[in-house]
């Protein structure tokens, strides 16, 4: 069985997630320690009104009280799970970005809270970065081994906005929302604070910043398994609006004030 050598980190922000964030945590550290010995799990809880606090911190209690898997050179202590918390929902992205600043791993994964895509996938992702001397392993519902129902309009609006990626920032993803992505903490880290979207476009300026930065990115297929109704999974127009809005401010700020660039000594 293939083993991660050094730490993995993976950041799982949650908002208003009581019913699934305990059992997700837990499945998350027991399905990945088979592969990856030397973990931890940053819980971003992003302002949520129910119990989704409680329920990280009850997870915080139990994995203290759990035997863990130790290998040479491996930092123990009493849990491999943190709690970041805000009192008020910032969005997505930085509930992503406050977790990044809290790992200690040499890689750090994103997994949604609702475990849709199923961290075991992050083996694969993983075994791709090292074999391909890439920096960055993300998610893509349009490879063609990806296991998922996505409907046709959705396809549709991804594609244009794959073309307007491709032509404006040169970034050959076809994929940027999909939650399951690893990187190696010295693409992801120098970057992170950087990013300034919370919306749909976090993603995007993430990986823009990691491309600038001359990372190189690759893609591997995902498979869904939807905990939710599919059918209330909707877009607005506005959601699409915001996300192109936000993504001409990146734009901006790419070519006009070179914000991502490294810094020059």
């Amino acid at each position: 069985m293939y083993q991660l050598r050094g730490k993995l980190s993976i950041v799982m922000p949650a908002y208003n997630e009581e019913a699934l964030i305990y059992n997700s945590i837990m499945q998350t550290l027991s399905i990945v320690e088979q592969f990856a010995p030397d973990m931890e799990i940053i819980a971003v809880n992003d302002g949520s009104k129910d119990k989704t606090k409680q329920e990280i911190e009850r997870a915080i209690r139990d994995d203290a009280k759990q035997p863990h898997p130790v290998v040479p050179g491996m930092r123990v202590s009493g849990t491999r799970i943190k709690l970041v918390t805000s009192n008020k929902n910032r969005g997505k992205g930085n509930a992503i970005i406050s977790g990044i600043s809290q790992a200690e791993g040499d890689y750090i994964a994103f997994v949604d809270a609702d475990l849709e895509l199923n961290p075991a996938q992050l083996e694969g992702y993983l075994k791709k970065m090292q074999e391909s001397g890439s920096d960055v392993v993300i998610g893509c519902k349009f490879h063609k081994d990806s296991e998922l129902h996505y409907p046709f309009v959705r396809k549709v609006i991804s594609l244009g906005y794959y073309m307007m990626l491709l032509v404006l920032f040169h970034l050959n993803v076809r994929d940027t929302q999909t939650g399951l992505k690893v990187f190696k903490a010295e693409a992801v880290k120098p970057v992170a604070h950087l990013v300034r979207t919370s919306g749909f476009a976090y993603d995007i300026e993430l990986l823009v910043a990691v491309h600038r930065r001359g990372f190189k990115i690759e893609q591997m297929p995902v498979k869904v398994v939807y905990v939710r109704d599919k059918n209330t999974r909707r877009i607005g127009m506005y959601d699409i609006v915001k996300a192109f809005r936000d993504t001409w401010a990146i734009f901006y700020r790419v070519y006009f004030k070179h914000y991502y660039d490294e810094p020059s000594e």
